[in-house]
């Protein structure tokens, strides 16, 4: 289950780090013209890197307070605030009538529910 929880926290974070780089350094035009990028619309460029910086926080947070072994219990903890992004973007693309990034977005925050469980109750880092 270690290794799966591992192997799933990287894969998110990877997910995390390429949205919040794009979110981050990207102008919000190249962004909305995107495929899926209609969202942009209804957000401000402050906003957006916002949202980006979230994320490379967020794939930080799911890997090196493990692998530092500090406050390892971020893990879970970021695992949780990714799961409330998800529903944001699932509501924002929701209502642009984008069922498919819905879906995607459903099945990041699957693998986050996966870890926040395992890491919380399954397998917690010792501390």
């Amino acid at each position: 289950m270690n290794l799966a929880l591992w192997i799933a926290a990287g894969l998110l974070a990877v997910v995390a780090l390429g949205g919040g780089i794009t979110k981050t350094f990207l102008p919000k035009s190249k962004l909305a013209a995107q495929h899926g990028g209609e969202w942009t619309e209804n957000f401000t460029p402050a906003v957006i890197k916002s949202l980006g910086v979230l994320e490379l926080l967020a794939a930080l947070g799911l890997i090196l307070p493990a692998v530092l072994d500090i406050v390892p219990v971020l893990v879970p903890i970021t695992a949780t605030c990714w799961i409330l992004l998800m529903i944001g973007a699932m509501i924002a693309h929701g209502r642009l009538g984008q069922p498919k990034l819905v879906a995607v977005n459903a099945v990041y925050l699957a693998l986050a529910a996966f870890i926040a469980w395992g890491r919380f109750v399954i397998e917690p880092f010792a501390g």
